[in-house]
């Protein structure tokens, strides 16, 4: 009863953390400010993103997960020893029960190596659970009765379509594009057309203000600045949202095809439930405007956006982590 019981939500774009009766403590974005002196970490979440692109050489700012799993070890292990201990304090005799999500489509070496980070972090046991798994129970969708209910869980770093039936995944696809490769298209965009460089932080901002995954009724337009590419000055220009739905299309065709890859190797019982259900859209990116939308046009199911489609995730890690008995089978272990 004394042992805390943390679930970890270790995106490429965000990181959130749930305690056992406490709830939802930590929503921040995943960047990790380091010395390049000592390797000593300065800043972690909020404060870190906005040195991003920004720092001095002494410092530097990066995002430690790549398409949804670890791409620096030693600053993905520093950055999880700062959540635990933000959660348990400076000094604790009794080590937490940690869990992490990691992507359906991860290899068992990408799991061992969130397992290790987790542990030699502070936790006494690790445990990890799939993500569209963990995104399903969060979103409300009753996963252990005997019919097939599915879920799209787009990050930041990666995209994973996936039919749950019976407290388990059935089947599911991965591709490791989403959100980031989004702002990468954007960024290409603005090059191609516009010859303006423009930063990963101005490319989100223009996603989230005007981007859309279907031309949108009434048009909108926005004053971006940069860099001019010719003259490397500095430059504004104004763009509208046709423009950003054309440039990120190809990215968002490639998280459809991951759907289109589950429905045609889906048993026609379960394929039957989902006509009825539809696809459930969780996880930041499915915060594009009209990306349910897209979704239907292009699959022909129905489908809508969950209720906070951010919080999926790390909401049924937390459920499960609480009835971690029943889960048994769903997860991976070790301490």
């Amino acid at each position: 009863m004394l042992r805390k019981k943390i679930a970890i939500d270790l995106g490429t774009a965000n990181t959130l953390v749930w305690v056992g009766g406490q709830g939802i403590v930590a929503n921040e974005p995943t960047v990790v400010a380091i010395s390049s002196h000592d390797n000593k970490v300065v800043a972690v979440g909020e404060d870190a993103k906005k040195m991003l692109g920004r720092t001095p050489e002494a410092l530097i700012a990066s995002r430690p997960m790549r398409e949804g799993v670890i791409a620096d070890y030693v600053v993905t292990e520093a950055m999880l020893r700062y959540f635990i201990g933000n959660v348990m304090g400076r000094i604790y005799l009794v080590k937490p029960e940690v869990m992490i999500c990691v992507p359906a489509g991860c290899t068992q070496v990408e799991r061992r190596a969130a397992l290790d980070a987790t542990i030699s972090a502070g936790a006494a046991h690790a445990y990890l659970i799939d993500e569209p798994l963990a995104a399903a129970i969060g979103a409300g969708i009753p996963v252990s009765a005997p019919s097939g209910n599915m879920i799209l869980d787009i990050g930041g770093g990666s995209a994973e379509a996936a039919v749950i039936s019976l407290g388990g995944v059935v089947i599911h696809k991965s591709v490791r594009v989403a959100g980031t490769k989004i702002d990468e298209a954007i960024i290409e965009f603005m090059k191609k057309k516009h010859n303006l460089i423009i930063g990963d932080q101005t490319a989100e901002y223009v996603k989230v203000k005007i981007g859309s995954a279907v031309k949108m009724a009434k048009e909108e337009k926005l004053e971006i600045s940069g860099r001019d590419l010719v003259f490397g000055l500095p430059r504004s220009v104004v763009i509208d949202s046709s423009q950003i739905t054309e440039a990120i299309r190809p990215v968002l065709l490639q998280i459809i095809s991951a759907v289109k890859g589950v429905l045609e190797d889906t048993p026609p019982e379960l394929a039957a439930d989902i006509i009825d259900k539809g696809i459930v859209l969780s996880g930041g990116t499915s915060l594009l405007k009209n990306l349910d939308r897209l979704v239907v046009e292009e699959t022909g199911v129905p489908a809508h956006v969950a209720e906070d489609p951010l919080l999926c995730v790390v909401r049924g890690t937390g459920v499960v982590l609480e009835n971690i008995a029943l889960w048994k089978r769903s997860v991976t272990s070790r301490s």
